[in-house]
């Protein structure tokens, strides 16, 4: 990953602001009540990060379904189950997935498809986050998380 990417990411994460009631209620009416118990674990940060993606997500591909829209918003949410915080995050990706937790924030993709099908998603959600599906879907949430 480049150093500029990161370093946006960084900075991103430690200036982010919380979310408004009116962001939270766009996202409350897109998600299912379990995704959003999950969303609900993000930190301030990743509840940002998760909107901006859903937004330029949805400049990209402005008919996708409330489904594809879901998994916009909840493609991290594997990250939650690593426990690290923005600092630690930075560490991880710089020197890979040494040790337990830097193990699980590297797979983060497959603990958030794990999580997702716990919580009863729907397939086109599932299969975007595996990296299946819709090859339009799935191109416009790759570019829309290139921030």
């Amino acid at each position: 990953m480049k150093a500029w990417h990161l370093t946006k990411r960084f900075i991103g994460a430690v200036t982010a602001a919380p979310l408004t009631s009116a962001e939270r209620e766009k996202i409350r009416r897109i998600l299912l009540p379990s995704e959003q118990n999950l969303f609900d674990r993000f930190g301030t940060a990743d509840q940002r990060h998760a909107l901006t993606v859903l937004y330029r997500f949805a400049d990209f591909a402005p008919e996708a379904p409330v489904e594809a829209r879901r998994a916009a918003l909840l493609h991290d949410i594997g990250k939650v189950e690593s426990g690290l915080g923005t600092v630690a995050r930075v560490v991880a990706t710089v020197v890979g997935a040494r040790g337990v937790r830097f193990q699980r924030y590297h797979d983060h993709e497959r603990l958030g498809v794990e999580l997702l099908t716990a919580a009863g998603s729907d397939t086109v959600t599932l299969q975007l986050l595996r990296g299946e599906g819709d090859v339009s879907l799935l191109t416009a949430l790759q570019r829309a998380d290139e921030i």
